[in-house]
């Protein structure tokens, strides 16, 4: 199993805590947006005497309400296309597990999302990456290039829509290339929307499930960790029409018996978040994705993409190796007992020695700790020494 990029620093970070430093945590994507208190108040005040197993694939009421949720995204589903799972993580392994066997192959453009690596490793299937280039901002790489990918151990295509680590946000053109692609060679399409709410600009996220005759090829993962600010509760879903593909993903729900029942009564109620809640996180993000973008931009060999979605970016340094800068950054250096914790983007490539010079930021902090870390990013370049 490989190392996760994003967790991997984290007894340097605890050193360097017990050592004094102040560290701004930039590696890993837990929002500081408060959790809506409608989703806290309903596990504060349920009602169970006892704590029961809920049914494989969640709870009926739950599914109808996800169901409801996806209508007025204009996506037409119903509760038996929906799977509940323990987090978007089980999701993606239930996808793996029901459409592939030990040895077939996963087309997924790079960089990507680093568990992606750890999931198919542990299903036993190998990831065949495709190169979008931080100098196209991350962008859909041509179709010729994942045509020319494509063996009969080939069963999917994998994309995350807006994107991490990158941000990117696949528009409708995009995603009706990859539908092509995938009626085409009879292949899956698999679409990790956890972040569909993040959009910036004046775009629009689109959904593989809007797409019209995709309906037997995709397969939708969902989570409410990012959407709500609930990364502990641990639920998803998966959601497909295909229905060989829900019958086959139920048995692997069955084995793991239920999903939090406590977590499906909070987020069962966060489904009745106002949309006002929507609106001023992502006027937050926005202004936090603007402040950060502009602060890297200042620093010379610093080469960034825009994100239109989600909340982190690639940067790429003038190192030769991040994972070291990285781990240099807690153990040797700080401004005024202060330093930064970064998640090295090599491990967001399957590709060997690609992306070894860049780093994911999420920017899920306030702006005035994102402005101090660039400027403690800006201040430790000055001085390392690859």
């Amino acid at each position: 199993m490989p190392q996760s990029p994003i967790r991997k620093l984290v007894p340097f970070a605890e050193e360097a805590t017990k050592n004094g430093k102040t560290i701004y945590y930039l590696n890993i994507g837990q929002p500081d947006i408060k959790t809506p208190q409608i989703a806290l108040d309903a596990v504060k005040v349920h009602s169970l005497e006892v704590l029961a197993y809920t049914r494989s694939e969640g709870s009926e009421e739950y599914r109808k309400k996800i169901a409801n949720y996806y209508s007025n995204k204009d996506i037409d589903v119903n509760h038996e296309d929906i799977i509940v799972t323990t987090g978007g993580s089980e999701a993606l392994l239930f996808a793996f597990g029901s459409i592939m066997d030990v040895d077939d192959e996963i087309i997924i453009p790079e960089p990507f999302y680093a568990n992606y690596n750890g999931f198919s490793t542990s299903s036993g299937i190998q990831v065949v990456p495709v190169i979008s280039k931080i100098e196209d901002n991350f962008a859909l790489p041509a179709i010729e290039e994942f045509e020319k990918l494509i063996t009969p151990k080939t069963k999917a295509i994998l994309i995350c829509n807006p994107g991490n680590p990158t941000g990117y946000l696949y528009s409708k053109e995009e995603i009706k290339k990859l539908a092509a692609i995938v009626k085409k060679h009879d292949l899956f399409l698999i679409a990790d929307e956890v972040y569909r709410e993040f959009t910036y600009d004046g775009n629009t996220h689109y959904s593989i499930m809007q797409e019209e005759g995709l309906e037997e090829h995709a397969i939708m993962i969902d989570s409410v960790s990012k959407r709500y600010s609930m990364c502990g509760a641990r639920i998803g879903c998966l959601v497909s029409k295909n229905k060989a593909v829900i019958q086959t993903a139920l048995k692997f729900a069955q084995a793991r018996l239920s999903p939090p029942t406590l977590a499906q009564i909070a987020s069962e109620a966060a489904l009745n978040t106002p949309q006002s809640y929507f609106d001023d996180v992502i006027e937050e993000y926005v202004e936090r994705r603007n402040i950060l973008i502009e602060e890297l931009q200042k620093i010379e060999g610093v080469q960034v993409a825009t994100p239109k979605g989600a909340f982190y970016c690639i940067a790429q340094l003038p190192v030769k190796n991040s994972d070291a800068f990285a781990q240099w950054l807690l153990e040797n250096f700080d401004v005024d007992g202060e330093t930064v914790m970064v998640a090295p983007a090599g491990g967001f490539y399957s590709t060997p020695g690609v992306g070894l010079n860049q780093i994911r930021i999420a920017y899920v902090l306030k702006k005035e700790s994102l402005i101090k870390a660039v400027h403690i990013i800006k201040e430790a370049l000055k001085v390392y020494k690859d």
